[in-house]
This record gives C-alpha cells, sequence and structure tokens, in this order.
C-alpha cells in the first residue's frame, strides 16, 4: 500500500507539530462548513495547481467525509510523487464529533 491509515488522534498530533500538508477533498460547501485548521480544499478543477504548487517531501495527509474517499486520493498522490502519504481514518466527520 503506497499510502498508511492514521486515526484522528496521531493526525492531530502530526498537524499540531507542523510541517505537513493536509488535504480536504470533500465538496467547496462542506469544507466551507467547517474543515482541519490549515487544511487545503482540492476539487478536479484545482488538482493541477496543488501537485503544481506542493512540497511533495512534506508528509500529506488526506481528509474526506468518513475516510473512505481519501484511501483513494492518498493512493493517487502517492502515483503522483508524494513520498509520505496518510487516509485519516474515520474522516472529517470523526475529526469534528471530537476537535
Amino acid at each position: 500500500m503506497p499510502y498508511k491509515q492514521i486515526s484522528i488522534d496521531d493526525a492531530k498530533e502530526f498537524i499540531d507539530a507542523g510541517g505537513v500538508t493536509v488535504a480536504d477533498i470533500r465538496d467547496a460547501g462542506a469544507y466551507q462548513s467547517g474543515s482541519i485548521a490549515g487544511a487545503v480544499n482540492i476539487q478536479q478543477d484545482t488538482m493541477d495547481t496543488f501537485l503544481a504548487d506542493t512540497d511533495k517531501t512534506l508528509p500529506l495527509i488526506v481528509c474526506c467525509y468518513h475516510g473512505h474517499s481519501s484511501q483513494n486520493a492518498a493512493e493517487y498522490f502517492s502515483e503522483q510523487g508524494f513520498g509520505d502519504v496518510y487516509s485519516v481514518d474515520g474522516g472529517y466527520e470523526a475529526w469534528r464529533q471530537k476537535y
């Protein structure tokens, strides 16, 4: 598997420590109504810019609604050259309920 699963607790520790990119792949409306602090909303029309402008040497944490779509996205980002990619178990819904 080219990416790793990460719990919301481990993701929070990682994010709080800094030096990580958080990609939120939910639709723009969901992202605007709440997201992980510092997360970048990635849509199909912003994908090329994200891939071109993002430091692929930094860890990348991918978040979706419930942790399912982020697995496919994490695999895709790994294939695009990101070296250290994580999919958040439970997605933003689990994050929102705890944090």
